[in-house]
């Protein structure tokens, strides 16, 4: 009987060959057991979910009565105070530790002020941010005294293999906790596919609804492979279209965190680049369309003083293939800092393996920071001078130079400012350093007058104050 399950299984895609011989120790071996369905696993895994309840405090300012008039909307623009509102957020989390460390969405605490932490048998705990970031949708939670809990342990994401049968568990619409199944039905999916700029996901047509953000994705043997993050829906519905982060990013979240890191670091590559189609591929002289080839490296890139160049191909991050910068954003994040990875390159129809060291964009020439003070038109504006940290935390283009904005301040975003505006010229004063903007800003009369560079395009503000 054993032999036909696994059999049977193995030929619908429900077993991988990699995970069969762990999968053994799960597999029913009785009809008593087949009986069950997945309620021991279940019984296992569904301890170390929980439900989380955040609240946010928001700024929301008072609404003009002109509004809604495109003529009156610039001249009642940040009309009357900001009013604090408090917004609840709800969504699911996963206990990672006996410790109580947690892992959770970031838009679902990152922002928070109270965090409460509701276990499956109703235990609720109070609990912290230690460690999130806003671009990965990631957050790591610690439980405040706690001991001996219940968790889930982290597979190996990349062995997970299209057709494996997960369970997605959460607390969807907010009715409580809920399993559903399905199966993994796509990996590698990138921001693109989710209407996001950044991301590597695995996509699984277990359903997935509001409130199961944060939650587990487990497979057969109740090892967590993802964090359930958001659906693809025209309808706000799950359609079997949803999306995990893979258990290899949380695993390097929680290391970072447990070494006291106070924002998430990645590697950074310095580069731009672009998928190989065919037509690509046929001008690179490639037989098949693969990899990812460079359009653009910066001079403090550690890929350049590895020997990469403009045109290269990668076509591996230590032996996992990549075919998108989102792929090499994963694999480079999942790598860690501090070492090297092995990067497979290809150049006029030869491959080779180079050793790259994965570091952080460095803060050289110095950003020179400037935060103008109280005594200047624009208080609360922040500038400081483009080097490849900023490139790198405000996704700059790599030949960028001068002088950025950082924070346009709450009177400067009432002008218009935004963050990675590069200020050319301050009332026709021409900017060359961070110190300049502040200068011209105390040199100003009433009005003012901003020449910017804003996405690749020119913009002048004009505004009185």
């Amino acid at each position: 009987m054993l032999r036909f399950v696994i059999a049977t299984l193995f030929s619908i895609g429900l077993i991988s060959p990699a995970s069969l011989a762990k999968a053994e120790t799960t597999i029913p071996k009785s009809q008593t057991e087949i009986s069950l369905g997945f309620a021991p696993l279940i019984k296992e895994a569904a301890p170390a979910v929980v439900n989380i309840y955040a609240k946010i405090v928001t700024q929301q300012p008072q609404r003009s009565p002109f509004m809604s008039d495109p003529f009156f909307d610039d001249f009642f623009r940040g009309f009357g105070q900001a009013r604090p509102r408090v917004q609840n957020s709800l969504g699911s989390g996963v206990i990672l530790s006996e410790n109580g460390i947690v892992v959770s969405n970031y838009h679902v605490v990152g922002m928070a002020t109270e965090i409460r932490v509701v276990t499956n048998d109703r235990r609720e705990y109070n609990a912290r941010v230690v460690l999130g970031d806003k671009a990965s949708d990631l957050a790591i939670l610690q439980l405040e005294e706690v001991s001996d809990l219940p968790h889930i342990p982290l597979r190996d994401s990349d062995e997970v293999e299209v057709g494996e049968l997960v369970l997605a568990i959460g607390n969807p619409f907010g009715v409580g906790q809920t399993v559903s199944s399905g199966i993994v039905s796509g990996l590698a999916r990138s921001g693109a596919a989710t209407g996001g700029g950044l991301g590597y996901f695995i996509q699984t047509d277990a359903p997935i609804n509001p409130g199961n953000s944060g939650g587990a994705l487990i497979d057969v043997n109740g090892d967590l492979i993802g964090i359930n993050t958001r659906i693809l829906s025209r309808s706000g519905g799950s359609n079997g279209i949803g999306f995990a982060i893979p258990a290899n990013l949380v695993r390097e979240f929680v290391r970072q965190a447990q070494d006291g890191a106070e924002e998430f670091q990645r590697p950074w590559a310095g580069m731009a680049g672009q998928p190989v189609d065919a037509d690509l591929a046929a001008s690179l002289g490639m037989d098949l369309p693969e990899g990812m080839v460079i359009s653009d490296l910066h001079e403090a890139s550690p890929f350049v003083a590895a020997g990469f160049k403009v045109g290269d191909v990668i076509t591996e991050v230590d032996g996992q293939v990549v075919n998108s910068p989102s792929e090499m954003v994963f694999r480079m994040t999942v790598a860690g800092l501090g070492g090297v990875s092995k990067i497979a390159r290809w150049r006029g129809g030869e491959e080779e393996v180079i050793d790259v060291a994965m570091m952080v964009a460095p803060d050289d020439p110095p950003s020179d920071p400037v935060l103008m003070g109280d005594r200047t038109p624009l208080p609360g504006l922040a500038v400081a001078r483009v080097n490849p940290a900023l490139i790198a935390s405000l996704g700059l283009p790599l030949s960028l130079e001068g002088v950025v904005v950082t924070d346009p301040g709450p009177y400067g975003a009432r002008a218009g400012l935004q963050p990675a505006d590069v200020v050319l010229a301050v009332n026709g004063v021409e900017i060359e350093t961070p110190g300049d903007v502040d200068k011209a800003l105390r040199d100003s009369g009433r009005r003012m007058r901003f020449d910017l560079l804003r996405r690749g395009q020119r913009v002048s503000l004009r505004f009185r104050l």
